[in-house]
């Protein structure tokens, strides 16, 4: 079994600390459990907005936490600047809109082609690891590797949504985008909306290397506990790709 790796998203518990102020719930207690609960990176996404997230959460969790980190954030020039200070080891460039509750789709790598290529450029040549959070699409995916991103990140929103028939037409596109990855000299990744109950699909499609899920385990562990929703996420993703 090529093992699956495990970035867990700590954002919302960010999101419950500053619904009231004051320093707690801690997301960098947060990263911590999750490193002693087996996770294999941290995930935090720096808004605009700064709804969750914060400045000084980015630095903590570079400084404090011995798990990578991968910032997830917008292709603006505060972010670039923020990115190219922090040096994280991973940075995810993804759509933002300040209106949105969470990211709603994939960034269109193929309209911002021109951009993107000096953004990435210079965020690699800055030590970070930089990834595409994109559709299942094979033009978007030609278009990320143009743009020389080392990885993608494999949106699986819209497979989460659907059910049925639907379901699995995704999950097939989904496996198909990742097979054109890696034959193209990517690494995936793939991410968002996924849970216990539809992770076992995703997880099984081999050519991907890493997933990043965060609002599931975060709200999981307020019946469970943080580690144990991170190590039963983890047994799901385990079986998944043993099988």
């Amino acid at each position: 079994m090529n093992k699956l790796r495990l970035g867990v998203n700590i954002d919302h518990v960010a999101t419950l600390r500053n619904a009231r102020g004051g320093e707690h719930p801690c997301p960098i207690r947060a990263a911590l459990i999750a490193h002693e609960a087996g996770a294999d990176g941290i995930t935090a996404h720096l808004r605009e907005d700064r709804r969750h997230i914060r400045d000084h959460d980015i630095e903590r969790l570079k400084n404090e936490i011995p798990l990578p980190l991968n910032l997830e954030m917008a292709m603006t020039p505060e972010m670039h600047d923020i990115a190219m200070r922090m040096r994280p080891h991973a940075v995810c460039i993804v759509p933002e809109k300040r209106e949105e509750v969470t990211t709603e789709g994939g960034l269109d790598a193929v309209r911002l082609e021109k951009e993107l290529t000096p953004f990435v450029h210079s965020l690699q040549y800055n030590g970070s690891r930089v990834s595409l959070f994109i559709n299942p699409d094979s033009e978007q995916i030609k278009a990320a590797t143009r743009i020389g991103a080392h990885v993608i990140e494999i949106h699986t929103g819209k497979y989460c949504d659907l059910i049925g028939k639907a379901r699995h037409e995704e999950l097939a596109r989904i496996s198909e985008a990742a097979m054109l990855a890696r034959a193209l000299g990517l690494e995936v990744h793939a991410g968002h909306g996924l849970t216990f109950d539809n992770v076992a699909p995703i997880a099984a499609i081999g050519e991907i290397v890493e997933l990043n899920i965060g609002h599931f385990i975060i709200g999981e562990a307020v019946f469970i506990g943080l580690g144990n929703a991170i190590r039963s996420m983890r047994k799901h993703m385990n079986d998944a790709r043993n099988a």
